[in-house]
């Protein structure tokens, strides 16, 4: 006979009320043709109430754990070594192979859509979209300049009171910048927008001033690419913003120091520093951050009518950068670069 529906609570009270029913002057037979058990279950719960309990509910305890603490151990821990020490080309882990990693070590079968809420809940794992990076990459590089470069940089900025100013450009499209979004399921969400290719361009930086740790964020918006002639115009209007002396640190792109005007500028203007950063290590510029967070974050499908409308947006979403200095020091903080002296 199958399990009647309902929770056990539901059903413990289903049990207590027929035999207080049989207790009351009802008869055993009426009471369970009622409730629609045959007799013997009613005399059952009859005998059951003569024990202390007897008629309490009894929760199914669930399938019993197929692996053990020790065994949830050791999975981490070869998670943890890469999927590529298992043998896969990359180093992702998805529920196909982490069914295939218990398979091999434990002799144990698990379906994929298990796995996952297994992962969740007792590894306490979640579902993350990989960040790309370069092969082109030279970590060691990367690193030295990390210790080694950098905190001499920051050194020698502090000796001539100048700013460090953490500077990049960027592109905002008419066409939004796509991101998941819920919808009734099956049912898959359109977002109408222009197919046409117009965009902003922008510049912005992240000054840490000499004298103060507080962060501060500067940005133009220019209705073509960003060219040479762009960037001298934009460091000319810095310097007179802010007074002192400057050190940027910018990646290799054409437009900085390979372009010959802002060259022949900086020659002009010895105490504007610029220092290149790494090559592929886009982590080390939190102005990085400042356009992940705006175009992925704040301002992902975004359908605008026109650039005009667009650059509403881009503008208000970067001031509210500026009104937030806490969200810069986290972009600060997320380089992990030695800033402090």
């Amino acid at each position: 006979m199958s399990r009647p529906f309902g929770s056990a609570a539901e059903l413990e009270r289903r049990r207590r009320r027929a035999v207080q029913a049989v207790f009351e002057g009802e008869s055993p037979e009426a009471v369970a043709r009622i409730v629609g058990v045959n007799r013997a279950s009613m005399y059952r719960w009859l005998k059951l109430a003569q024990t202390t309990d007897g008629l309490a509910a009894k929760v199914h305890p669930g399938p019993a754990a197929r692996l053990s603490p020790e065994q949830h151990r050791h999975l981490e821990a070869l998670l943890l070594q890469g999927a590529k020490t298992h043998g896969w080309s990359t180093e992702l882990w998805t529920c196909a192979r982490v069914v295939e990693v218990i398979r091999r070590h434990f002799d144990v079968s698990f379906h994929h859509d298990h796995v996952g809420r297994f992962l969740r809940a007792r590894l306490h794992w979640s579902p993350q979209k990989p960040r790309r990076r370069a092969r082109e990459r030279d970590e060691v590089n990367i690193e030295t300049w990390k210790r080694v470069r950098f905190p001499a940089i920051a050194a020698a900025a502090r000796q001539r009171d100048a700013h460090l100013v953490f500077l990049d450009e960027s592109g905002f499209m008419l066409t939004p910048t796509v991101r998941r979004t819920w919808a009734p399921r099956g049912s898959e969400p359109v977002q109408d927008a222009w197919d046409r290719r117009d965009r902003l361009s922008a510049i912005s930086c992240l000054t840490v001033s000499p004298t103060a740790a507080r962060p501060y964020l500067h940005f133009q918006l220019l209705q073509h690419n960003v060219r040479g002639e762009d960037v001298v115009g934009y460091l000319r209007e810095l310097k007179r913003k802010l007074r002192r002396p400057l050190t940027v640190l910018w990646d290799g792109s054409q437009v900085h120091s390979k372009s010959r005007l802002v060259r022949a500028f900086l020659a002009k203007h010895p105490e504007i520093v610029v220092e290149d950063l790494p090559a592929y290590a886009p982590e080390l510029n939190p102005d990085e951050l400042v356009w992940s967070w705006s175009k992925y974050g704040r301002l992902a499908n975004l359908a605008a009518q026109d650039t005009d409308e667009l650059a509403e947006h881009v503008i208000a979403e970067l001031m509210f950068l500026q009104q937030h200095p806490h969200l810069l020091a986290s972009f600060l903080e997320k380089t992990k670069l030695p800033l402090a002296a």
